[in-house]
């Protein structure tokens, strides 16, 4: 292969990695290079919002307390929007992006889910007479969170060698499902509070990442470092 040649390929495989969420995978189709779109702008920006969104109303923002308007921006920008770009990924051959996408768009399915009344989960949970919550309905919502803490640690080991905003999204998300499941767990307000610091701080991560991966390709006069781990890789 000429010189010539070799700078073409290398700039090929450069562009295909920072389309792809880590580790960098390829696919392999008998029709040459897929065609998709990269999901992971569209991802990344349902799981910022939403993680946003739900983590804001730790604090009573403006004084409202009443959450509500939560449960339909989870279904539908953090759920199904979410879900989709991880369908995405697993038409593009992208297993890793795919399997974060869709399980994090579960998790904002499921998690809301629970506050729709016509679930009946909540009402599982609830004084007959007040319709106020019982203690173990706290503890059954921590036993949840637990769940999505172990997954997200198995995301978070691979995206090791990934690149560091990515891993430091994993990272902080591992932190804020950890405060969330003990708040609930022993009922401590400073923990839930604490779980909401954190959880700003990951969406702020994650809106960083897809923007990163939004401004490419000449969308903007300038890109986003992602700051990679290995430096033979670009993710």
């Amino acid at each position: 292969m000429s010189s010539q040649q070799q700078v073409f390929a290398d700039r090929d495989l450069e562009k295909h990695s920072s389309s792809s969420i880590a580790p960098v995978q390829q696919a392999h189709s008998g029709h040459g290079k897929s065609k998709l779109a990269s999901a992971n702008p569209l991802g990344l920006l349902a799981f910022g919002q939403a993680l946003y969104f739900l983590s804001l109303f730790e604090f009573a923002p403006r004084g409202v307390t009443t959450t509500n308007i939560v449960v339909g921006n989870m279904i539908w920008m953090g759920g199904i929007a979410q879900f989709i770009a991880g369908v995405i990924d697993f038409c593009a051959g992208n297993a890793f992006g795919a399997t974060v996408f869709c399980a994090y768009g579960a998790f904002n399915l499921a998690y809301s889910t629970i506050f729709i009344p016509g679930s009946g989960i909540l009402a599982a949970y609830s004084d007959p007479q007040t319709h106020i919550p019982r203690e173990d309905f706290s503890q059954a919502v921590a036993l949840f969170v637990w769940s999505w803490f172990i997954i997200t640690v198995i995301f978070t080991i691979g995206a090791c060698q990934a690149n560091w905003v990515l891993f430091g999204l994993l990272c902080t998300a591992d932190i804020t499902l950890i405060l969330l499941a003990a708040g609930h767990m022993t009922l401590q307000e400073e923990l839930l509070k604490a779980s909401g610091v954190f959880g700003l701080i990951a969406s702020a991560i994650s809106f960083y990442a897809a923007a990163a991966y939004l401004y490419v390709d000449g969308v903007t006069p300038f890109t986003l470092p992602l700051f990679p781990i290995r430096k033979d890789r670009i993710v």
